[in-house]
C-alpha cells in the first residue's frame, strides 16, 4: 500500500546515511553511519519470517485485539516482545509489530554503527550520541509539526549478551543502548484505531511497548476531554516513560518529556 512519506525528506540527521528497506508491509527509513541496507534487509526478512511462521500456527496472534498467551513454551524473541507489550498495554500483540521490527532491526545495526535511527511508519527506534528532536505529525491539528520532543542521548552501561533468553515470556529483552518514540493516530494513516486522536505519542526504552501503548492511548481519545483519561491510563503501563497526546487544538503531556517549538 502506498503511503505519503514526504516527511522523511525532512528528517535527515547530519553525519548519517539514509536508506530504505521495504519487505511487504514493512517500510523502514533507516539512518546509520554507513549504508547497512543489506544487513537490515536480512534482519527484516528473518523477523518477518519468525512472525509469519508463528501466525501460521497461532492465527489468533494476528487477529486478536486483546492480549494473548503464547501457545509454545519457547517462542522467537520478537514474538515474545509483542505478546508482552500487548499484555502491558492491554491490546493485541499486532499493535506492537511496527515498533518491534524497528527495534530489533535497530539493535542488529548497532553492531555496525554507533548511531542508528529506524522509522517504521511513525514508530521510531533510535540511539544517537547527541540531543535529538522529533517533530509530532498530528494530521489536521493546528499543532501538527509545530511541537517537537527533545531527547538527550542515553548513557547506559551496556553488557552484551548474545543469547537472548526466550525461555520466559515474562522477561522482555530491552537493549538499553536505544530509545523509542511511537505515535498512533485515529485520523492519519491506515493503522487500525478505535479512537480519534490526532496523535498519541509514547516514549519508552522499548519500541514494542511504546507502539502498543500508543495504540491503547489512541483508542481512548475520541474527543479533547478524553486526553486526561488516556494519560491516566498510560501512566500505569509498565515501561512508559513519557506521553504526548494531541486532539484538535489541545495537547496533554506527562512524564519524562521536554517539549520544544519546531520551526516550519
Amino acid at each position: 500500500m502506498f503511503q505519503n512519506r514526504e516527511y522523511r525528506t525532512k528528517s535527515h540527521r547530519q553525519g548519517l546515511t539514509p536508506f530504505i528497506v521495504t519487505v511487504k508491509e514493512t517500510d523502514l527509513h533507516i539512518q546509520a553511519e554507513s549504508d547497512l541496507s543489506e544487513i537490515a534487509l536480512r534482519e527484516v526478512l528473518a523477523l518477518r519470517g519468525f512472525i509469519e511462521t508463528y501466525i501460521s500456527i497461532h492465527p489468533q496472534f494476528k487477529t486478536s485485539f486483546i492480549p494473548v498467551e503464547p501457545i509454545l513454551p519457547i517462542v522467537p524473541q520478537i514474538v515474545a516482545d509483542m505478546i508482552d507489550a500487548g499484555k502491558k498495554a492491554k491490546v493485541g500483540p499486532m499493535a506492537a509489530i511496527a515498533g518491534a521490527i524497528a527495534q530489533h532491526t535497530g539493535q542488529e545495526l548497532l553492531k555496525y554503527s554507533s548511531e542508528v535511527i529506524v522509522e517504521n511508519g511513525g514508530d521510531i527506534f533510535f540511539k544517537t550520541n547527541s540531543d535529538t528532536i522529533f517533530s509530532i505529525f498530528a494530521g489536521k491539528s493546528p499543532l501538527s509539526m509545530k511541537i517537537g520532543v527533545r531527547i538527550a542521548p542515553q548513557k547506559f552501561n551496556y553488557n552484551s549478551n548474545s543469547e537472548a533468553d526466550n525461555s520466559s515470556i515474562k522477561s522482555l529483552s530491552i537493549d538499553k543502548r536505544g530509545m523509542a518514540i511511537c505515535t498512533s493516530s485515529g485520523t492519519v494513516g491506515h493503522s487500525i484505531s478505535f479512537g480519534k486522536a490526532d496523535a498519541a505519542t509514547v516514549i519508552s526504552k522499548s519500541c514494542s511497548i511504546a507502539d502498543a501503548a500508543a495504540t491503547a492511548l489512541g483508542n481512548i481519545v475520541k474527543k479533547e476531554s478524553d486526553i486526561e483519561k488516556a494519560i491516566e491510563f498510560g501512566q500505569n503501563i509498565e515501561g512508559v516513560d513519557g506521553i504526548i497526546i494531541i486532539k484538535g487544538g489541545k495537547l496533554g503531556a506527562w512524564g519524562d518529556v521536554e517539549l520544544v517549538k519546531v520551526s516550519p
